[in-house]
């Protein structure tokens, strides 16, 4: 990046928060939030609020780290409000380099040391690919091959987090937060998705997700198309021109896949969220999955299997409500978009320091993800206005630097 591109980043930077200014309420607050995505896209090695204080106000530091501290901690603004913001700026990107083609569900997982921090148990963390104490975190993204963008995100509250009085206090949970299970948070992101009216794409979720039969039945219902993974015990029976096959019996899908001709598989080539080519093998039939309709009426989808070539068995299956006439081709670059929103957690994680907040508060845990968010949208944005190959979020981050005229927004206590 040159000086010039660098100094028309920062104007572009300093017009962008203060679009969001504009809905983050009180006027106390707007200079703790301009320092506060400043310090996230800094170049420190964490991203929590003290070493960001020292980034943004190197000769103020404990009134900065008070002043930041305030503002994601206790500060009473909207996450909604500033994430609608973000979609307004980022969204209109995003789709000059093509229609956003997928919803994509996912969870993310951040290690947690100690039982008092909100939503924290032992569960499943994929950072670390194993049980551990941590957080968990459900998010909806939109998505196109240029980039992906969260439009919602919440912290995912166990049920032994939820009715527990004391820690619920302690962690300043809402009263109106409630036990849900993760695909029931996920519906309700789509929902508000759906009635909010955001451009919509082919549902796209991993098989925690895509297993359960009432969510994929509400998608349906939302006209929704998905392309979801599900388990390879996934009962189905094969179908004749879209109706049953009379006394077809229900098989588990890598059995099903164990049957079909070998004529039937095809190798196709993709490019997965770095633009690497990928190759594999697939083949896909029309079925009715067990237990989901009956008689005519029965509901009939593609289950779309992966088997590597050489390898001993299946290894990936997805239930897909994409058209018939869709090009095997093009079936599977929709639904290896999945992957896209991995890269794009990458970077929140990595750059923007979305698992760096080190508070225990509800509140603060959304406020931090709000702003990561926010940070990174911006991120997006300046791709946007380059070629997509040539310009990484990770270059800008080592290039973005506080311009000389530079001052923190000031130490009052943000309201």
């Amino acid at each position: 990046m040159d000086r010039q591109r660098s100094d028309d980043s920062a104007q572009r930077f300093s017009a962008y928060l203060d679009a969001l200014a504009g809905v983050i309420g009180h006027a106390a607050r707007v200079g703790p939030m301009r320092d506060y995505c400043t310090g996230l896209l800094l170049p420190c090695e964490r991203k929590s609020v003290e070493p960001m204080a020292a980034a943004t106000a190197p000769g103020q530091t404990s009134a900065q780290h008070q002043s930041l501290l305030h503002f994601i901690a206790k500060g009473m603004w909207s996450d909604a409000a500033v994430l609608g913001k973000v979609r307004e700026a980022v969204l209109p990107q995003i789709e000059s380099h093509g229609a956003i083609q997928a919803w994509i569900v996912d969870d993310t997982g951040f290690p947690k040391y100690g039982d008092h921090s909100a939503g924290v148990s032992h569960q499943y963390c994929g950072q670390v690919g194993k049980q551990t104490n941590c957080q968990v975190a459900v998010s909806l993204s939109l998505a196109n091959h240029n980039a992906s963008l969260p439009v919602a995100y919440r912290l995912y509250l166990p049920e032994v987090g939820a009715s527990d009085t004391a820690r619920r206090t302690l962690a300043g949970i809402p009263e109106d937060i409630a036990f849900e299970t993760k695909p029931k948070i996920a519906l309700r992101q789509i929902e508000w998705a759906c009635q909010a009216g955001l451009p919509r794409g082919v549902v796209l979720m991993d098989s925690a997700y895509g297993m359960d039969l009432s969510f994929r039945k509400r998608l349906t219902e939302l006209e929704l198309t998905y392309s979801v993974a599900v388990r390879d015990s996934t009962l189905v029976a094969r179908t004749l021109v879209d109706k049953p096959i009379p006394n077809a019996k229900p098989l588990r899908a890598d059995e099903l896949a164990k049957s079909l001709p070998q004529r039937g598989w095809r190798t196709i080539t993709w490019r997965d969220e770095t633009n690497t080519p990928l190759t594999s093998r697939f083949q896909r039939v029309r079925i009715v999955v067990a237990g989901a309709g009956t008689g005519a009426g029965q509901p009939t989808e593609w289950l779309l299997i992966e088997w590597p070539k050489g390898g001993a068995k299946p290894t990936k299956f997805w239930l897909s409500t994409l058209p018939e006439t869709i090009p095997l081709d093009q079936m599977i670059d929709v639904t290896m978009m999945r992957w896209r929103v991995e890269r794009d957690y990458h970077d929140l994680k990595q750059e923007v320091g979305l698992g760096h907040f080190e508070g225990r508060s509800w509140r603060g845990f959304h406020h931090h993800a709000t702003m990561c968010i926010a940070a990174y949208g911006f991120l997006i944005s300046e791709r946007g206005a380059f070629s997509p190959s040539g310009y990484r979020s990770r270059s800008f981050i080592k290039e973005f630097a506080i311009s000389e005229s530079y001052r923190p927004g000031g130490f009052h206590a943000a309201a």
